[in-house]
């Protein structure tokens, strides 16, 4: 099973090798969609965590014993086609390949299913045309 979570460490926190002990304790692939973490700073990580549900369930509460705040909130990009200009900065930053162009329109094409929801095209959009929509509880 597979779970997006980002993770907010407290400036405490940043030194702990999180992703290790993901790995050695609870058998957990951690893949680092991105990161922003310095040293005696607060920092924020998004993750994907694969692994059996049950040790995903002890690792989230592991995380949050050291001291990490996660959040949970599943969400999926959108992006506005009345904004967007098919400029292609977002596809640049686009880790998954989710966002691309197609000979020979070159219009952004969308591709949900491979979106990782990294975020990391939200602000790279000058137009704004590029939104994270939270999933109703």
């Amino acid at each position: 099973m597979k779970r997006r979570l980002t993770l907010h460490f407290p400036r405490e926190a940043v030194h702990q090798p999180i992703t290790y002990r993901l790995a050695v304790d609870f058998d957990i692939a951690a893949k680092i969609l991105r990161a922003q973490i310095a040293p005696n700073q607060s920092g924020t990580m998004v993750v994907e965590l694969s692994g059996d549900i049950d040790e995903l369930e002890a690792a989230e509460s592991w995380l949050e014993s050291q001291g990490l705040a996660l959040n949970r909130a599943p969400g999926q990009i959108a992006v506005d086609r009345d904004r967007c200009v098919d400029c292609g900065i977002c596809s640049s930053v686009c880790p998954s390949g989710a966002l691309g162009f197609t000979a020979p329109a070159w219009k952004l094409h969308f591709e949900a299913p491979r979106c990782l929801v990294c975020e990391q095209c939200i602000p790279s959009c000058p137009l704004e045309a590029i939104s994270l929509v939270l999933d109703q509880p």
